[in-house]
C-alpha cells in the first residue's frame, strides 16, 4: 500500500514538473527535437556578401593603405552578423512567443545593423569588384539628371525620417502586427522593410560614399532628436499601459514566467533605452565636432571620391 502510494505520488510530481516545463518553455525552442535548423541559404548569401566586400577592400587598400581603415571592415562584418542573428539565429524562434524577442529583432534590423554596414562604406567596396561593363553602365546612369535628382530626393533627411517613422508605427499597429504573426510572407516583408528603413534613416547621419554631402551640422542633431519622438511615444504607451496591446500573444505559451504585460513592458523598455543610447552616440560625436574650436567642414567628402562613379 505504501509502495503504491509512493509510486502514485512520484508519477503526479513528474507530471506536474513536465506541465510546468511546457508552460515556461515554448515547444518552438526544443532544439533537441530539431525545431531550429541552421539557415544554410541565409548564411551562404551573407558569406558571399562578406567575401565580395573583403575583395573590394583589398583592391581599395592596394591603391591607398589609408583609404578604408580596418575598423570599417570590422563594422561591416559585425553588421552582417547582426542580420544573421535577427533572421537566422535561434532568436527568431521566440519572435511569435515573446514581444521582447520581436523587439530585439526590430532593433537589430533597424537600429544596430544598418549604421554598422554604412560605416563600412559598402558601395565603395562593391564598386571595385564590379565588372568594367557594369561600372560603365552605372557611371553613365549616375550622370543622368533624372537619376541624380531621384537619388538626392531619396536621401533627403525629411523623407528618410518620414519613411522610418511610418515603418515603425505601421508595423506596430495591432492589426498589421497580427498579420505578420500569422503569415510568414508578411513577416518577411516586415523584416525587409525594417532593414530598408533603417538603412534609409542612417544614410543622412553617416553620409557614406558616394554621398556628396558635407559634414553633419546642427540640422543632423535636430534630425536625431525628432527621430526619438515616435519611439518614445510608442515605448511610453506600451510601458505604462495596463492593457495588452497585442492580443495575438494571449494564445502564445508563456516563457520564463513572464506574464503578457511584463513581456510588453520589457519590450518597450528595451526599445526606449536602446534607441535613446544609440542615437545619443552620433549626437555626442557631432556636438563635439561642432563645438570644437576651429571646426570647419573637415568631414566633407573628397572630390576624387565624389567623381569615382563618373570614371568609366
Amino acid at each position: 500500500m505504501l509502495l503504491a502510494t509512493s509510486l502514485w505520488a512520484r508519477t503526479k510530481r513528474n507530471d506536474r514538473v513536465l506541465n510546468d516545463r511546457d508552460y515556461l518553455m515554448s515547444p518552438h525552442v526544443h532544439f533537441d527535437h530539431g525545431s531550429w535548423e541552421f539557415p544554410v541559404s541565409l548564411t551562404l548569401i551573407l558569406f558571399l556578401v562578406a567575401s565580395l566586400y573583403l575583395r573590394g577592400w583589398i583592391s581599395v587598400r592596394a591603391g591607398s593603405a589609408t583609404a578604408v581603415p580596418a575598423w570599417k571592415v570590422t563594422s561591416f562584418l559585425l553588421g552582417l552578423l547582426l542580420i544573421w542573428t535577427a533572421w537566422g539565429s535561434p532568436l527568431a524562434l521566440y519572435d511569435h512567443s515573446l514581444l521582447t524577442a520581436h523587439m530585439m529583432k526590430h532593433l537589430l534590423l533597424m537600429t544596430f545593423a544598418p549604421p554598422l554596414l554604412l560605416l563600412g562604406e559598402p558601395l565603395k567596396m562593391f564598386w571595385h569588384v564590379m565588372p568594367r561593363f557594369a561600372r560603365n553602365i552605372l557611371g553613365h546612369m549616375s550622370r543622368q539628371p533624372f537619376v541624380h535628382r531621384m537619388t538626392r530626393t531619396a536621401t533627403r533627411p525629411a523623407l528618410c525620417l518620414i519613411v522610418s517613422t511610418l515603418t515603425l508605427v505601421a508595423w506596430h499597429l495591432p492589426a498589421l502586427f497580427a498579420l505578420c504573426v500569422h503569415s510568414e510572407i508578411w513577416h518577411t516583408v516586415e523584416q525587409i522593410t525594417f532593414f530598408g528603413a533603417g538603412l534609409l534613416f542612417w544614410w543622412p547621419v553617416i553620409q557614406p560614399w558616394p554621398s556628396t554631402s558635407t559634414s553633419a551640422g546642427w540640422s543632423t542633431l535636430l534630425y536625431l532628436f525628432l527621430a526619438t519622438l515616435p519611439c518614445d511615444i510608442l515605448s511610453g504607451f506600451l510601458v505604462f499601459s495596463d492593457r495588452v496591446a497585442y492580443p495575438v500573444y494571449l494564445s502564445a505559451p508563456r516563457m520564463y514566467g513572464f506574464s503578457i504585460l511584463q513581456d510588453q513592458q520589457c519590450a518597450a523598455a528595451l526599445m526606449w533605452t536602446c534607441v535613446t543610447l544609440i542615437y545619443l552616440v552620433p549626437a555626442a560625436i557631432i556636438s563635439t565636432r561642432l563645438l570644437a574650436p576651429g571646426t570647419s567642414s573637415g568631414g566633407a567628402v573628397p572630390q576624387s571620391d565624389r567623381r569615382t562613379l563618373e570614371v568609366v
